[in-house]
């Protein structure tokens, strides 16, 4: 048997390592994708062979993940339940990907993943690999009871990684896991699991690694431009940069002002409420800006209709569906929507705010003689209005006179 396990040296997958290959008598390869969580790279290939693992790979995916997974999603302006801008949730299927091409490389049998029974990772994961790669075996340790005997709690995990002497950052005086990549760092459980529990008064500021507090950014204002072409950025201030760049130098951008922090109670995709903290820095001001750029690009109609799919466009990636055929559609119908979200957008930053400064293109749809109401004279007519309004409203008319007026409570003092 020969397994590829999604190995991030936390502390969930470290235990992992040792355990798999005890309990299965396998070789075990481990896999760890670089979406930008810098220093959390350093030492895994030796970490992951001291652990058990007979061979390591990690492979460099921040380009890849921002073009490919986090830039197609801004084109959406994805938020999950209007407040989660799905960092976790977008990576998953490219590291399942790349996992599933090193199974097949090393030709492996079996995939494995660290992801918890209780959350939406494990349905990410595995979903991905049914879609990629139907063949291969799947493991999934928090789901094995003799797993969850051994190790009931993190007390235990941590113990474990003591005794066999395998580091980890988790502790019992900071039990909460984290996931970091390009797009956000998340934290949940532990201390978090009570969503009365303030994170963010000053005995908890450690916790926090993108972002300072709101009230510790700077007292000066920071305006920043972003430059659109069919709704990708490709240059910040103006100048020219990868998407990768892009995400990398707004996350320093927002966190310097303490822009991008969220703290929710979620819907999980297996049925319970779960409390999560975010940072999401960069992600928060680029789709801000997108969604700005579009509002004078976007034809109403097109926006609307958009607008009203992107819960559901939200939902599959956060529910583990990105390589589902109904997300590929819907990818296609956003990204023709933007053929023409092009042109310049101007921020101002400040203690955790995001204000709009200005905005240009040259597909721009407002036309300032039409808005105008200084009585410039242009193709709108105002009387026209009088008959759209009469049309509109004769339904109206026709239901007040047919079967009475809408019931309303007396207005006071009349």
């Amino acid at each position: 048997m020969k397994i590829v396990l999604a190995y991030s040296g936390g502390l969930d997958t470290s235990v992992i390592v040792k355990w798999l290959k005890e309990t299965y008598s396998a070789e075990i390869v481990t896999f760890a994708a670089d979406l930008g969580q810098e220093e959390e790279l350093k030492g895994l290939d030796k970490k992951a062979r001291a652990t058990g693992a007979s061979k390591h790979y990690t492979l460099d995916l921040v380009e890849d993940f921002a073009r490919d997974y986090i830039f197609p999603m801004v084109r959406a302006n994805a938020i999950y339940e209007g407040q989660y801008y799905l960092g976790t949730s977008i990576a998953r299927p490219l590291i399942a990907k790349a996992q599933v091409e090193i199974a097949k490389k090393e030709r492996a049998d079996t995939v494995a993943h660290g992801a918890t029974g209780k959350g939406n990772d494990q349905c990410r994961f595995e979903l991905s690999y049914m879609a990629l790669a139907p063949d291969l075996n799947i493991v999934a340790p928090w789901k094995i009871d003799a797993f969850r005997e051994e190790f009931p709690g993190r007390a235990e995990m941590i113990a474990y990684c003591q005794k066999h002497k395998i580091p980890v950052e988790a502790s019992l005086k900071k039990p909460y896991s984290m996931d970091r990549n390009l797009l956000h760092i998340s934290y949940e459980a532990g201390i978090l699991e009570d969503p009365w529990f303030d994170p963010n008064v000053a005995a908890n500021k450690a916790m926090f690694k993108l972002s300072v507090s709101p009230e510790d950014a700077p007292d000066k204002p920071e305006y920043v431009e972003l430059e659109f072409v069919k709704g990708d950025c490709v240059a910040v201030n103006g100048k020219k940069l990868t998407p990768g760049e892009v995400m990398r130098v707004l996350n320093k951008l927002g966190g310097k002002h303490g822009v991008g922090r969220v703290d929710i109670v979620e819907n999980r995709f297996v049925g319970m409420k779960s409390r999560g903290v975010y940072e999401t820095p960069g992600g928060t001001i680029l789709t801000h800006a997108h969604r700005q750029i579009e509002t004078l690009t976007l034809d109403r109609d097109l926006s609307h209709l958009r607008d009203s799919l992107i819960p559901k466009y939200a939902e599959l990636i956060y529910n583990g569906f990105w390589f589902a055929p109904e997300r590929e559609c819907l990818q296609a119908f956003i990204d023709k929507s933007q053929e023409f979200v092009t042109g310049l957008v101007r921020l101002k930053l400040y203690k955790g705010n995001i204000v709009t400064c200005g905005r240009k293109s040259k597909y721009s749809l407002y036309d300032e003689n039409i808005a105008s109401m200084e009585g410039v004279k242009s193709w709108y007519n105002q009387s026209d209005a009088t008959g759209f309004i009469r049309l509109n409203g004769l339904r109206l008319r026709a239901r007040a006179k047919s079967q009475g007026a809408p019931k309303y409570g007396k207005i006071k003092g009349l």
